[in-house]
C-alpha cells in the first residue's frame, strides 16, 4: 500500500508517507504485505514519493519497502517503478511522469499524514499539483521537512484511483486530523478520488467528538470516510 509512498496497479498502487512513525507504520504494513499470500506475479508497485538521495539511502522510501517487502517477494523485477530521485527532483519528475502516464486509475493508493497535514511530499504552501492538466509527478523543492529536494506524485494523479486509504498514527497528528475534520485546506484534503478517501487512524486521535459508529477493528483503529459527491462525514463501510 502506499504509505511511505507506495501505489499498485492491477494490483496496481502508489503510496506516501509522512514522518517518523507513519515511516514506522509503513514497515509494519509492508511486513505484513510481505507474510500473505499473493499472486505476486500480478502486482506492478509505484512510489507517491521520493527523497533526492542516492538509491541505497537507507531513509529513501525505495529502500525501506525493499527491505522490508520487496526483495523477499516474487513481484518481478519489472514491475516495480522506484522514483530515480537521485537524478534531481525536475529530472526525476519528468522521468517519471512518463513512468506512470499509461496509467488511467491505481487499484489502490496508500498514504500517510503528516503534523502539517502534508502527504506524500505535497507540503503547505507549495504547489500540489491539483488541476487536471497538472503534470503527473512534481519536483518539490524546499520541502518543510528534510531533505529539501524530493519528487512526489501530484494531487491529481494520486486521485486517479479506485481506493485510496489514509493511515494515521502519532499523537502529533491529532491537530492535523482536527483540521482536516473541519474541512481546512490541508494537502491531504486535494486527494479526492471519484469514490471518497477512507481514513484509518488511532481512536485516541479522534478524541471524544466521535462515537463508536466510526471505530472498527477494535478499540484501537478508527474510520471515516470523504465522499466528493457527499461532503458530510460517513463511516467506513
Amino acid at each position: 500500500m502506499p504509505l511511505a509512498r507506495l501505489c499498485y496497479r492491477r494490483r496496481t498502487g502508489a503510496g506516501g508517507g509522512s514522518s517518523n512513525p507513519a515511516r514506522r507504520a509503513a514497515g509494519q504494513v509492508y511486513e505484513l504485505l510481505r507474510a500473505s499470500n499473493a499472486d505476486w506475479a500480478s502486482w506492478h508497485v509505484y512510489f507517491g514519493d521520493e527523497r533526492c538521495l542516492p538509491s541505497d539511502h537507507a531513509e529513501r522510501n525505495s529502500r525501506m519497502a525493499a527491505m522490508a517487502w520487496l526483495d523477499h517477494v516474487l513481484i518481478p523485477a519489472r514491475q516495480i517503478h522506484p522514483i530515480p530521485a537521485e537524478m534531481g527532483a525536475e529530472t526525476a519528475a519528468s522521468i517519471y511522469a512518463q513512468t506512470v502516464g499509461g496509467i488511467e486509475l491505481f487499484d489502490l493508493v496508500l498514504l500517510g499524514l503528516g503534523e502539517d497535514g502534508h502527504t506524500a511530499s505535497l507540503f503547505p504552501d507549495h504547489e500540489w499539483g491539483i488541476s487536471p492538466d497538472a503534470p503527473a509527478a512534481i519536483a518539490v523543492h524546499d520541502a518543510l521537512k528534510p531533505p529539501p529536494e524530493r519528487v512526489s506524485l501530484s494531487a491529481h494523479r494520486l486521485s486517479a484511483a479506485h481506493q485510496v486509504m489514509f493511515l494515521v498514527t502519532g499523537s502529533a497528528k491529532q491537530q492535523a486530523v482536527r483540521n482536516w475534520r473541519s474541512g481546512a485546506a490541508i494537502p491531504a484534503a486535494a486527494i479526492i478520488p471519484a469514490n471518497g478517501v477512507d481514513v484509518y487512524l488511532e481512536a485516541t486521535l479522534l478524541g471524544s467528538q466521535v462515537g463508536e459508529t466510526f471505530c472498527r477493528s477494535g478499540p484501537c483503529v478508527c474510520c471515516w470516510g470523504f465522499s466528493p459527491l457527499q461532503p458530510r462525514r460517513t463511516p467506513c463501510g
